[in-house]
C-alpha cells in the first residue's frame, strides 16, 4: 500500500512511520523541517509546509495514496486546503484529533463518549491564558473535524477523526517533556507537590498503540461508520497511582506533599509543576474504538517501563519550562510540612 503521513518527525508520526515500514508498506512523509529521518528503501520524504496550500500542491498535486494520516490539521482551513490540491487522492484518511474537543464544552463530565463533543461550548476565555490556549486548540480541532466530515462526503473519501488524550512514548522527552517534568523532580531528591493528593483520574494512550490502530485501519477492509473514535488505554487510574508506577520504573522513591488545588492556583504554580492535572486533561472513553478495531491499547503497566527507561537514557537537553519555578515549589512544600533540604541537581 501507498501510505502518506502529513508530519513525520513527531512522537506519534514517528511511531506510525516505523509501524507502516515494518509492515512492508511504501511510506511518503511530508515534513517542513530539514532534520533527517532514518533512511529506508521504502521511505520517501517530501519537504513542504503542511499549512500552506501552494507548498502542499508542489509535492502532492496528482499524487494518489491508499491511506493518509494527517497529524497536523489544527483548523478547518488545513482540511479544506488539503482537499483543494489538484489531483490529490488521499485514499482513506485519518485525522489525528484530541480529547480537547470535549474540554471546551459546557459542564464536561468524563470519561467522554464520542457524542459528548456535540455539547454547547464555553465562551472564549481571557486571551493569552492557559485556559485560552487550550480552548483555542480544542475549538480548532472541532472545526477541523467538521471540515473533514464535509470534505469526505463531498469527495467520496472515507474519513475518520481519531481522538487521543495525552500520548506517552519513548521519544517524547524532547517535545512536550510532560513526563520528564515529574521525572526531573523525582531525581533531584526534593518533595513533589501533588495537587489534591493526586486523586484526579488520568487516562493516556501509548504511541505504539496509536500506530497499531492506524495500521489496522489501513489494512482492514471494514471502515468505522462513526465520524470520530476515541483511542486511549482502557482503564483509568489516579494521578498518584500513575506517578508511583513511574517512580517504580525509575527505581526512585519520591516524597509527595499533598497540596490543595486552590492553594497551587493561588501560589501561581498550577501551570508550572503539575502536568496531567486540572480541567485541561482529557479522559476519552475508548470503548467504541476497541469494538470497531478489535484492538485494545495497553495500560501503563505495559508501556511505562520502556518509556521511563528511554527518558532516563536520553534526557531532554532542557528542563520542562515549569522547572524554573522549582525553588518556589520547594518553599511551598516546606510550609506544608515537606522537607526541601536535600534537593540536588538532576
Amino acid at each position: 500500500m501507498r501510505i502518506l503521513l502529513l508530519g513525520g518527525s513527531g512522537l506519534l508520526s514517528g511511531a506510525a512511520r516505523e509501524a507502516f515500514l515494518a509492515a512492508g508498506h511504501d511510506v511518503t512523509v511530508v515534513v517542513r523541517g530539514t532534520s533527517p529521518l532514518p533512511e529506508h528503501e521504502r521511505l520517501h520524504v517530501r519537504r513542504a509546509d503542511r499549512h500552506d496550500v501552494a507548498s502542499l500542491t508542489a509535492v502532492l498535486a496528482g499524487q494518489r495514496f491508499d491511506f493518509t494520516v494527517d497529524f497536523l490539521a489544527f483548523r478547518a482551513a488545513d482540511v479544506t486546503g488539503l482537499f483543494s490540491v489538484h489531483g490529490f487522492g488521499p485514499g482513506r484518511l485519518v485525522m489525528i484529533s484530541t480529547g480537547q474537543v470535549y474540554l471546551v464544552t459546557q459542564d464536561p463530565r468524563p470519561p467522554f463518549r464520542e457524542a459528548d463533543a456535540n455539547a454547547p461550548t464555553i465562551p472564549e476565555p481571557e486571551p493569552a491564558t492557559r485556559a485560552w490556549y487550550n480552548w483555542e486548540y480544542g475549538m480548532g480541532k472541532r472545526d477541523a473535524e467538521a471540515a473533514l466530515a464535509r470534505a469526505g462526503a463531498e469527495h467520496g473519501v472515507p474519513v475518520l477523526a481519531l481522538r487521543c488524550p495525552v500520548v506517552q512514548g519513548e521519544t517524547d522527552g524532547a517535545n512536550s517533556r510532560r513526563l520528564w517534568a515529574w521525572l526531573e523532580r523525582m531525581r533531584d531528591g526534593g518533595p513533589l507537590l501533588l495537587p489534591d493528593g493526586g486523586v484526579q483520574p488520568v487516562r493516556f494512550v501509548y504511541a505504539g498503540d496509536v500506530a497499531q490502530a492506524l495500521l489496522r485501519l489501513a489494512e482492514h477492509a471494514a471502515w468505522p461508520i462513526e465520524p470520530a473514535l476515541n483511542l486511549a488505554q482502557p482503564n483509568e487510574c489516579s494521578l498518584r497511582a500513575f506517578l508511583e508506577q513511574v517512580a517504580a520504573c525509575a527505581g526512585l522513591m519520591p516524597r509527595f506533599v499533598d497540596v490543595p488545588g486552590d492553594v497551587l492556583e493561588r501560589e501561581g504554580l498550577a501551570d508550572a509543576c503539575a502536568t496531567y492535572w486540572g480541567r485541561w486533561c482529557s479522559r476519552p472513553d475508548p470503548s467504541a474504538a476497541i469494538a470497531a478495531l478489535g484492538f485494545t491499547p495497553r495500560g501503563p503497566e505495559a508501556y511505562l517501563p520502556s518509556v521511563v527507561r528511554a527518558h532516563l537514557a536520553h534526557p531532554p537537553a532542557t528542563s520542562h519550562e515549569g522547572y524554573a519555578h522549582r525553588a518556589r515549589e520547594l518553599a511551598l512544600a516546606a510550609r506544608l510540612g515537606g522537607d526541601a533540604s536535600s534537593v540536588r541537581p538532576a
